[in-house]
């Protein structure tokens, strides 16, 4: 294994850290592509972070995840006008974030909100959409198991896509 992947594993691992002056906590609002986030400080401000490409392979992160940001150069990006106005120095695992909701150093704005474990989080509900009042449960699926939900795209409310409805309109018109 790669040495600094390795030490990359290592300090994911910790379960001890205390936050530098310039580290604040702060929660993903939304992926932007291209290692930008947008993130929520303790004060509830929105904001663009950079997540650098050392963690590109080994570490994901989604919606609502906890981070450990570094502001050192926020102000000056923001007189200058720049978007992107801090880094992500740290990713919070649950047990870690499970730790720092007891210590003092946990956020006011982040107390009632709940960590999701990363083996829970991914087995949301399957919605079946409804075919003339029948539910569809089709057995052609062959063994396989059903689909996950992608927890990291908002469903649109109001948004019903239905072809047949589609053709036989154009077809009438």
């Amino acid at each position: 294994m790669n040495r600094g992947r390795r030490n990359l594993k290592q300090a994911a691992s910790e379960q001890d850290f205390t936050l530098e002056e310039c580290q604040s906590i702060a929660q993903v609002v939304s992926l932007r592509g291209s290692n930008q986030i947008e993130i929520m400080d303790a004060k509830g401000e929105n904001s663009l972070a950079l997540f650098p490409a050392k963690f590109r392979e080994s570490m994901w992160i989604r919606r609502g995840s906890f981070v450990v940001i570094d502001h050192t150069g926020k102000e000056k990006a923001q007189e200058f006008g720049r978007k992107v106005t801090s880094i992500v120095c740290k990713v919070l695992f649950f047990e870690q974030v499970r730790l720092l909701q007891k210590s003092p150093e946990w956020p006011e704005i982040f107390r009632d909100i709940k960590p999701i474990p990363a083996d829970e989080s991914s087995q949301l509900p399957i919605v079946h959409q409804e075919n003339d009042g029948e539910v569809d449960s089709s057995d052609d699926d062959d063994g396989m198991p059903p689909l996950e939900a992608n927890t990291n795209r908002l469903r649109p409310f109001g948004v019903n896509c239905d072809a047949e409805t589609d053709s036989n309109s154009d077809s009438d018109s």
